[in-house]
């Protein structure tokens, strides 16, 4: 494999122009397909299969409830005593306000609270929320907000009440960061320019390569967040560690076209193999049969496969252009390496014991509060609160209960003309169960075969208590099913925790399997995938501290303690193992050559990190920056999402691959790369370590390139 990137980094260098051409025109003919094929996205977050998905479904055909997807508002108006005339007056003339705006199909009567301090008003909109004009929400609260000359406060909430996205502060600050590091690890702008521009080509093509397939298959909206995210991280990574090693050969004394060459035959070759890695784990989300899961992990396997594709050819082309502008103006053809990582491979080596137990023993310390990991989909009650979404959220609980806030709707099926006695029947053994604070009256279809009646619980939707109802309903000797927005946030929420052990396992076996065939060892992959569940473990451990137990909430902005959001660990598990099988074939690929070409076990280790270390501590600050710029958002989901990534990022790239993977390849010894003779003559020779470069028969004359 070494000599036939070789081959292609060569190729790529001399045609530069042509290969540069062939990726314009790719990028093109996406971004045509895109304007051109691109179809809707689902917006709703559901799960085929599931209770409370099927139960819906039903709905939608018997009772004709499709206009359930459409916009709608609580319009929440609180006072000191509501049914005064001058406030009666007040709510009546906002909700008259109210139906003449546009897209508005209806808007009910206020229901007001028993301590008159409370009241609401259902405004139902004709489109969906994606339909929605852009000045739709200013006019909903302009109208809503006439009700305050008499001294009325008035808040709303639902999906007509969201908020557009805010200005991107803390990515845009996550960016320059990047590029700073950057700059300050080449000391050319020039090098440092090459990751960014090879990684943004490769997730705009990620991102319109995703928008044409919307034309053609049904996707989530969040299908593209996952190859967003990793196809940044992976994109610059990649190219971080292929530059690196084309700066190394030029040092050499090599010329360009040979650099770029050997660069992409060594390094292109271990990126190859933690792009195929990243790819199989990614793939492997559709093993769990979770239909968005599936397009999501494809979505980003193939942004990822872009990645490498342009690491290996564009870059050296693009290098073909740049020449020896990737080194800094006044650096001589050799320069003395910078002894820091040879250092603090040395001292880690040489305290491998106490290194291995100290960290080890760190990080099971830090997991130890996801034992109480609790997954949850968001709700207005946990956006900020100083939005008007979580205003009303907290005065409808006051006002009308915690319950009111998650309702459950309950589907009754009976014989044509049955329904009603059926679910009469069926609302007295609701009423019996605890924690069941109202049942409603059944509205039931012209067919009388079916009946919806609304269940009140007494928590919240994302309280114990509240789960623990659904399933009492579910356990009814009724014909019944439970479904409704609190439903399909436990279903999901249940699925998505199911599905994480099986990924997991499926990720971790795959991994090891590959990086066997990488490394030709077992003990390396084993290493490798355990310090893979370590970082993962610290990382879920970190995240429920923070955001669950509240510590250091006010540090980091945290004004809600809630549930940790039900699709996180499958974005950490996904993007994290990404980055760290970045990490781990960077640094160790470097060790086995070394020690492939006859160093001493030791002085392989120092030497992969000392090569190694400067360019997986730039690519992992980059990520920490970029990710922690999330931690600067508003919305507790985000902010939790990014200190979750930056966290992971740091303890996998710091503590496990730089600290605790040296320390156990020494401890290992020569027995780190050992391979059972069976298996080393079974598994095919991949020469990820260059060794057929230094063949004779590998030169620049001796290659024919185009």
């Amino acid at each position: 494999m070494a000599t036939l990137l070789y081959r292609l980094g060569r190729f790529s260098y001399r045609r530069r122009g042509r290969v540069t051409a062939v990726w314009v025109v790719l990028l093109v003919l996406f971004g045509v397909g895109a304007a051109t094929l691109s179809g809707p996205t689902e917006e709703a977050l559901s799960i085929p299969g599931t209770e409370s998905s099927r139960a819906m479904d039903v709905i939608a055909e018997k009772m004709g409830t499709g206009a359930g997807d459409n916009a709608s508002a609580n319009v929440v108006f609180t006072g000191s005593d509501l049914t005064g005339a001058s406030q009666r007056a007040a709510i009546a003339g906002a909700l008259a306000e109210l139906r003449e705006l546009p897209d508005v199909a209806a808007v009910a009567e206020p229901v007001v609270s028993a301590d008159r301090q409370t009241a609401y008003a259902t405004v139902a909109y004709g489109v969906s929320p994606v339909d929605l004009p852009d000045d739709a929400r200013d006019a909903l609260l302009d109208a809503g907000r006439s009700a305050e000359s008499a001294g009325i406060a008035v808040e709303f909430s639902g999906t007509a009440a969201q908020e557009g996205g805010e200005a991107p502060v803390g990515e845009v600050l996550g960016v320059v960061v990047a590029a700073l590091v950057l700059v300050l690890t080449f000391g050319s702008l020039v090098a440092a320019g090459l990751p960014l521009l090879t990684a943004l080509i490769g997730v705009g093509l990620g991102m319109l390569g995703i928008q044409v397939a919307t034309g053609f298959f049904d996707l989530s909206a969040t299908t593209s967040t996952l190859a967003l995210m990793l196809g940044l991280a992976v994109g610059i990574d990649y190219a971080l560690f292929i530059l690196s090693r084309y700066r190394h050969e030029l040092r050499e004394g090599r010329s360009g076209e040979d650099a770029a060459g050997r660069a992409i035959g060594t390094a292109g070759s271990a990126v190859v193999f933690a792009g195929l890695t990243v790819v199989i784990a990614l793939a492997a989300l559709s093993v769990v049969g979770i239909s968005f899961l599936t397009s999501m992990g494809l979505a980003a396997a193939a942004t990822v496969a872009i990645a490498v594709l342009i690491s290996l050819t564009l870059l050296p082309a693009l290098l073909g252009f740049a020449g020896t502008k990737v080194l800094p103006r006044r650096e001589a053809r050799k320069q003395p390496r910078a002894p820091l990582g040879a250092r603090w491979a040395k001292a880690v080596v040489r305290h491998r014991v106490g290194v291995v137990l100290a960290a080890t023993g760190i990080l099971v310390l830090t997991a130890v509060p996801a034992l109480d990991l609790r997954l949850a989909l968001p709700d207005d009650g946990s956006a900020p609160t100083t939005t008007t979404q979580r205003k009303a959220y907290d005065q409808l609980s006051e006002g009308f209960g915690a319950g009111f806030n998650g309702p459950l709707l309950v589907l009754v099926q009976a014989a044509p003309g049955q329904a009603d006695a059926t679910a009469t029947e069926a609302a007295t053994l609701l009423t019996a169960l605890d924690d069941v604070v109202a049942v409603t009256p059944p509205t039931v279809n012209p067919a009388g075969d079916t009946a919806l009646m609304t269940v009140i619980p007494g928590g919240g939707p994302n309280d114990e208590s509240t789960k623990k109802l659904v399933e009492a309903i579910r356990d009814l000797p009724a014909p019944l099913a439970v479904t409704g927005a609190t439903a399909v946030g436990i279903d999901v929420s249940d699925k998505l925790t199911d599905a994480l052990a099986p990924y997991l396992a499926v990720v971790v076996g795959l991994a090891f399997l590959l990086l066997m065939l990488v490394f030709r060892s077992i003990a390396v992959p084993l290493k490798a995938t355990l310090g893979f569940l370590l970082s993962i473990a610290a990382t879920f451990g970190a995240t429920v501290a923070v955001f669950q137990w509240g510590w250091l909430a006010s540090v980091l902005g945290v004004d809600t303690t809630a549930p940790i959001v039900s699709i996180m660990p499958i974005f950490l598990v996904g993007i994290l193992f990404g980055l760290a099988m970045d990490y781990e074939v960077f640094l160790v690929t470097r060790a086995r050559e070394e020690f492939v070409h006859g160093a001493d076990p030791d002085d392989a280790v120092i030497s992969g990190v000392s090569h190694g270390a400067r360019v997986v501590s730039a690519a992992a600050v980059i990520m920490i920056s970029v990710f922690a710029g999330f931690i600067l958002s508003p919305e507790p989901i985000i902010k939790s999402l990014g200190f979750a990534l930056a966290f992971g990022v740091a303890v996998d790239a710091f503590v496990v691959r730089m600290t605790i993977v040296p320390a156990v390849l020494s401890l290992l010894g020569r027995s780190a790369w050992w391979l059972p003779d069976w298996l080393d003559r079974l598994l095919p020779d991949i020469d990820v370590e260059g060794t057929s470069l230094t063949k004779p028969d590998v030169s620049p004359v001796a290659v024919r390139v185009g």
